[in-house]
């Protein structure tokens, strides 16, 4: 059995960490941490987890860590790269869901979160947790930097067309809208009901920080710089992603549908829809699922790629697990076999 910890427990990740792992038949949770609520049970806190975890949050103090096989950080960033050396000295593994350990290159993770990283020696080595690209990787790793919610749905969507080199890598365009869980738990104005609903907006337009690790991700691939427009939206929705995107074909093909469905062919998360059906959020609402869709206009030149997920669970807690099964052996879809909630 695998003995677990969760630092950050009391957030939204946190909490679908939470959810997911109560079903997982390998894994034990032994500590949860939050500063805010530590010793109120969690099943007061989150009472949907009743029956399930009988102890209380507890303040992150370090020895208590020092049983555990994993733990999991649900946390802002600028929180685990302070944190992890000391865990992994222990030989204790983590799966990180913040943005620490996804950019590779110091000065530009210092340019985008505004911070010296504190743990700048270990970026080189964490491994990037998105399993349909990277699962040999993940095997055993002992850092995992799961994926932003955005960029899953971007990578997966493009990741066909780059790989076969069909599109034009200096000019993608991705227009993309979540769900207002995204932005985390703690209460904003700009996360007010009566500023959200009824209503859609962007932002983040001049420059999200999910960006360079979109051109990064997708540079690996093509082995080049890559460029990317993103234009992020707010939906007046709690759960999902919907990721429209737009690439410039290189040569004239008729087997788009092919291609994408024959580079997923074994993944069990991700389900390419039959040519002229269109993803809904809701289809993959609570599950790891993913769902794509492409057409080409008009048979021009131009490919228009559709996927959504959940942003708290293959955008976030869900991929996490799915790497841990990967990195500890166990079967990959472990504790992750939850159907869409359709309506």
């Amino acid at each position: 059995m695998l003995a677990v910890g969760i630092i950050g427990g009391a957030g939204y990740t946190g909490a679908e960490l939470l959810r997911l792992l109560a079903l997982h038949d390998q894994v034990e949770v032994k500590v949860v941490t939050s500063r805010d609520y530590a010793g109120i049970p969690i099943s007061q806190v989150y009472s949907h987890l009743a029956g399930y975890y009988e102890q209380s949050f507890v303040s992150p103090e370090e020895n208590l860590f020092d049983e555990l096989d994993l733990v999991f950080f649900a946390t802002p960033h600028a929180v685990s790269m302070n944190l992890v050396p000391a865990l992994l000295e222990k030989d204790i593994k983590v799966i990180d869901l913040s943005a620490d350990f996804r950019l590779q290159d110091n000065e530009l993770w210092k340019k985008w979160y505004g911070d010296v990283h504190a743990s700048p020696e270990l970026l080189s080595e964490a491994v990037y947790g998105l399993p349909e690209l990277n699962r040999d990787d993940l095997l055993g790793a002992r850092l995992v930097a799961c994926p932003g919610c955005y960029p899953t749905a971007v990578l997966l969507g493009f990741a066909p067309l780059l790989a076969e080199d069909l599109v034009d890598f200096s000019n993608l365009i991705v227009s993309a809208a979540s769900g207002v869980s995204g932005a985390g738990r703690k209460a904003s104005l700009s996360n007010n009901f009566s500023e959200i609903g009824e209503n859609f907006k962007s932002y983040g337009v001049a420059g999200h920080r999910h960006l360079p690790e979109i051109e990064q991700a997708l540079g690996k691939i093509v082995g080049q710089e890559t460029k990317v427009i993103f234009v992020p939206h707010l939906l007046p929705m709690v759960r999902g992603i919907h990721a429209t995107l737009f690439a410039t074909l290189k040569r004239n093909t008729s087997c788009l549908q092919s291609i994408f469905e024959q580079f997923y062919e074994v993944e069990k998360f991700i389900e390419i829809l039959p040519k002229g059906t269109y993803p809904q959020t809701r289809n993959v609402r609570g599950s790891n699922k993913v769902q794509i869709s492409i057409e080409r206009p008009d048979g021009g030149s131009t490919v228009v790629i559709m996927v959504v997920e959940d942003n708290l669970v293959k955008g976030a807690s869900g991929q996490a697990i799915q790497c841990m099964n990967i990195v500890f052996g166990f079967p990959e879809d472990m504790g992750l076999e939850i159907l869409g909630l359709n309506p």
